[in-house]
C-alpha cells in the first residue's frame, strides 16, 4: 500500500511498504514539492511493486493538506499562452511554425467560460494572489465609503424602582 510522508515545508514523498524476511520495510518511490499531479502518481505506479490505488492516495493527500493538480502536462503551452497574453514580442518564423501546426490539431469549440479565464492559464500564483490582494483592496474601499446602515432605535421601557423590604 502506498502512503504520503510530509518531509519538510512543501516536500513530500509517496512511499509503499513491503514485507521482507527482515520484517516490513518502507521504500521510496517518489518524491516531489508543492501539489501531487497525474505526472507524480504515474511515475509512483510505474516504480510500485505492488498494487497501487492512485484514487486513495489522492484522497490521502488531500485530508493531509496537500493540493491535487490535474493540470500537469502542457507547461509549455501555459508559458506561451501567458506570453503571448502579456503581448511579449514573438519570432513571426516561430509564430509561423506554431500556427501551421496549431491547424493540424481537431477544433473543438471552446467553451464560453474558458474565454474568461484565458488570460489566467499561465498565471503564476505570485500574479494571482496580487490580483486577490487587489480585488480584496477595492473591496475593503467600497465598503468603507458605503455608509453604515441606520441602526434601529432602542425601545425604552420605563425603569422599575425595586423598594427595599421593610
Amino acid at each position: 500500500m502506498a502512503y504520503l510522508v510530509h518531509r519538510g515545508s512543501d516536500r513530500f514523498e509517496i512511499r509503499e511498504s513491503l514485507a521482507t524476511a527482515r520484517g516490513p520495510r518502507s521504500r521510496r518511490l517518489v518524491g516531489f514539492r508543492g501539489p501531487l499531479t497525474r505526472d507524480v502518481l504515474s511515475r509512483a505506479a510505474a516504480r510500485a511493486q505492488r498494487p497501487f490505488d492512485s484514487r486513495a492516495l489522492v484522497r490521502r493527500a488531500r485530508a493531509a493538506g496537500v493540493d491535487f493538480v490535474e493540470r500537469s502536462r502542457e507547461p509549455e503551452a501555459r508559458a506561451l499562452l501567458s506570453r503571448l497574453h502579456r503581448s511579449d514580442p514573438l519570432d513571426p518564423r516561430l509564430a509561423a511554425v506554431l500556427r501551421a501546426a496549431l491547424f493540424r490539431v481537431p477544433e473543438e469549440p471552446l467553451p464560453d467560460e474558458l474565454e474568461d479565464v484565458s488570460e489566467w492559464v499561465g498565471a503564476t500564483a505570485a500574479d494571482r494572489g496580487r490580483a486577490l490582494r487587489d480585488l480584496l483592496d477595492l473591496y475593503g474601499r467600497i465598503a468603507a465609503s458605503r455608509p453604515p446602515p441606520p441602526q434601529p432605535e432602542k425601545p425604552r421601557f420605563p425603569r422599575i424602582a425595586s423598594r427595599l423590604a421593610s
